[in-house]
């Protein structure tokens, strides 16, 4: 039990929010192994991050598991929440990113079997969330463009997963499931956007998803096709140039934007951003690839540690100080005898 600077208790609880953290560091330390093959970056630096990553995935879910189940249907409400519900996802999607990394350090049979239990636990939320949504339970306005990350993004992280560990077929069966819902859940995200009102505020750093599914995707493709540069993959590739192009005309809302955990959602958006242009620059090598991929790498680095630093700091307490009384508020006059 912590204590907030008035020396009052506070309740820490974990939600699904949480989740974005090792989801944003996992998808920088992907862009830097990336960075270690096409660059020559330091390895170490990916193998640091993937292991912050690990932990904080571990002790979050523990700790989530943990509170949830001393409260009979605690699972179900959090994935059936209108705005944070999708994030549901997140447990198994960091699973698969890890496994990306660590399936070198165990058998390929074992990790062919983690890598199949993490896309079944994936394909369950997945479900779970989709035929909620059919029902009609979620109304129009609190769509938003977090609903990609376990039908879309989820999919096509599983595709990079199951190549990683050799199951080819199956990644290219994943890689067209997150296409078919990127389709389906793309129309009807759009349409909330362009007629349902402005997004809440909390809400408004999920815009960045929009970045994932062609960079998520389009990284996909590259390990499921080795990196085959078919119509598949600049297809990809003009998606995402497109949704960048709209992120630098969204920066005037994102700076007005207090900070909060919410930031973390720009994490993994920007990681996976930066890793899908790497691969791209050293598929095409034209002059300069190599400095434009340092700069994305370098953006994307700065852009995490930045939302990291700043989430330290907004934990620290602040002490509250007496304001001393002004010199001009005399003490009553002393009795003398």
């Amino acid at each position: 039990m912590s204590r907030d600077p008035d020396g009052d208790p506070v309740e820490f609880r974990i939600s699904l929010n949480y989740f974005a953290i090792p989801l944003g560091i996992a998808g920088l330390a992907g862009a830097w192994t990336t960075a270690s093959a096409a660059l020559g970056a330091p390895d170490w630096v990916s193998d640091l991050l993937f292991s912050i990553s690990g932990v904080c995935w571990l002790v979050f879910s523990v700790l989530y598991v943990g509170e949830r189940l001393r409260s009979r249907g605690a699972f179900r409400a959090d994935r059936e929440h209108p705005t944070d519900g999708a994030q549901a996802a997140f447990i198994p999607v960091v699973g698969l990113l890890l496994l990306t990394h660590f399936e070198r350090y165990i058998p390929r049979g074992a990790a062919q079997a983690v890598c199949w239990i993490l896309v079944c636990a994936l394909a369950v939320v997945a479900g779970q969330l989709f035929a909620y949504w059919l029902t009609g339970q979620t109304s129009f306005p609190q769509l938003h463009p977090g609903y990609f990350l376990p039908l879309v993004a989820g999919p096509f992280v599983a595709s990079i997963s199951l190549s990683t560990v050799g199951v080819h077929t199956a990644a290219r069966a994943a890689l067209g499931a997150g296409m078919f819902f990127w389709v389906i859940i793309g129309g009807v995200v759009t349409a909330r956007l362009i007629t349902a009102g402005p997004l809440p505020v909390l809400a408004i750093p999920a815009l960045s998803v929009l970045l994932a599914p062609p960079a998520t995707g389009g990284i996909a493709a590259f390990i499921a096709y080795r990196s085959q540069n078919g119509t598949l993959q600049t297809t990809f590739l003009g998606i995402f140039m497109t949704m960048l192009m709209v992120q630098f005309f969204l920066m005037p809302q994102y700076r007005r934007l207090g900070f909060g955990l919410q930031f973390w959602t720009f994490t993994f958006p920007v990681a996976a951003s930066a890793n899908y242009g790497m691969r791209w620059c050293q598929s095409a090598q034209f002059l300069g690839w190599k400095g434009l991929s340092w700069a994305a790498l370098t953006i994307a680095t700065a852009v995490v540690l930045a939302i990291a630093v700043a989430t330290v700091r907004s934990l620290v307490p602040v002490k509250r100080h007496r304001t001393p009384r002004p010199a001009t508020e005399l003490e009553p006059e002393q009795k003398t005898d």
